[in-house]
């Protein structure tokens, strides 16, 4: 009797959507996709992030709408005109994405279209919070929680129209993806893509800073609906 050997499968790549730590230093390489296409070495040229901003509501808001109008010291990653502003194509080695001076790089291992939603989203982080802001047009001077969630997976092709939070409820598959798990109840929205949270609010990240922004996860989930893009 001959024996078969079963070849086991690959083991598919599941993002972390929790974490233990609230750090997100990282030290290793960082590279820069450039328009030709080419990945060469990238060389910081913007001061890491302002670690002083106002701390107001617990989904990133205020009480007079933006952080700025409550008199708050811009943070020095918001773009001079208030709007969405093209930043570099940053890679990185692996499958997890990377926190560099306040910006997110890409994994190389993710699909492209991940690795959009991470580029597009580096173009409104340091914006202010504005309720409503990215819902009447994805091009704002400020963006609430679904706004950003939903301007960074329309920077990848996943969204054609913005959504609420509600919405983001019922959007794509049931359950956190292999890249992308978005976050939603009736009163917020936030994304974990590749390892690292793109919110609005500053819960669990110690920065206290609101907005648009990259952070580390949460350690829990709970109270939110889970959903991701189908395929990713």
């Amino acid at each position: 009797m001959t024996s078969t050997t079963v070849t086991p499968k690959p083991a598919i790549h599941l993002s972390p959507i929790t974490a233990r730590s609230r750090s997100v230093a990282y030290k290793g390489p960082v590279y820069q996709k450039t328009a030709a296409g080419e990945v060469v070495a990238y060389v910081a040229t913007s001061p890491a992030e302002s670690t002083t901003a106002p701390v107001t509501s617990a989904t990133g808001g205020s009480a007079v709408g933006t952080a700025a109008s409550a008199g708050a010291t811009p943070s020095v990653l918001a773009p001079a005109n208030g709007a969405p502003t093209p930043q570099p194509e940053l890679l990185v080695p692996g499958s997890i994405a990377r926190y560099v001076n306040g910006y997110a790089a890409a994994p190389m291992n993710a699909p492209p279209s991940v690795q959009q939603v991470i580029w597009t989203a580096n173009e409104i982080i340091g914006l202010p919070y504005i309720f409503g802001g990215g819902h009447g047009s994805f091009i704002s001077p400020g963006y609430d929680c679904s706004g950003t969630v939903s301007f960074a997976l329309h920077g990848g092709s996943l969204l054609s129209t913005p959504m609420d939070s509600s919405e983001l409820e019922s959007w794509g598959s049931h359950g956190a993806g292999r890249w992308i798990a978005v976050f939603g109840n009736a009163g917020h929205a936030y994304m974990d893509v590749a390892g690292l949270r793109l919110d609005t609010s500053a819960a669990d990240d110690p920065s206290n800073q609101q907005g648009p922004r990259w952070r580390p996860l949460r350690v829990g989930n709970a109270g939110y609906t889970v959903r991701h893009p189908l395929g990713l």
